[in-house]
């Protein structure tokens, strides 16, 4: 069986590297409830990491390191292609060389985080450069009909907004239909306190 071969950009490896390593991480917040105990809360999958190691030989191996590091410093995310690897949007992060080059022999080591877009037109940065201070709801919420509106800081959660208004965090999903994830919620998102 014939591997496709490993892309980034405009790259193509002349053959694969030698060691792959897929690395998949989930986001965990912890929460300290009373009584000592805790509450694990789920804020879903954070990225995929593609790390490897694989050499160049033959006569042009070191020109060869060379196009490939002329790609890593090329700016912004590319598509990789990688023969165990979903087809993906991705960062090249990280390019070492693991011993003395030779004119004929270089043995590497890269890293790709994949480059999830979802948060592309998302996140915005807050005008204070970081999370308000909790005023206890005077400055941060603004009344409606229904009870209050609250602003997404930078590091809030739909739990601790519940915790500090003093609802069910259910109660909280669900007067805001308008949030179709309730592990992603977004700086200058409203959410709505019944």
């Amino acid at each position: 069986m014939r591997l496709t071969p490993m892309r980034f950009k405009d790259y193509t490896w002349p053959h694969n590297p030698e060691i792959y390593a897929v690395e998949y991480r989930r986001r965990m917040a912890v929460h300290a409830v009373p009584f000592g105990r805790c509450v694990l809360q789920d804020l879903g999958g954070a990225y995929r990491v593609l790390e490897g190691e694989g050499a160049f030989a033959g006569a042009d191996a070191y020109a060869e390191f060379l196009r490939l590091a002329e790609v890593f410093r090329q700016e912004g995310p590319g598509l990789l292609v990688h023969p165990v690897w979903p087809a993906e949007r991705a960062y090249f992060v990280e390019l070492q060389v693991t011993q003395q080059p030779l004119p004929d022999y270089v043995k590497y080591r890269f890293v790709f985080w994949e480059d999830w877009d979802g948060y592309e037109s998302a996140l915005t940065e807050n005008d204070d450069g970081g999370t308000a201070p909790w005023t206890g709801g005077q400055s941060a919420v603004q009344t409606t009909s229904g009870g209050g509106a609250y602003t997404v800081k930078k590091g809030d959660t739909l739990w601790g907004i519940a915790q500090r208004w003093g609802v069910s965090l259910q109660a909280l999903i669900a007067a805001n239909p308008g949030i179709k994830n309730p592990n992603l919620i977004y700086p200058g998102d409203k959410v709505v306190i019944p």
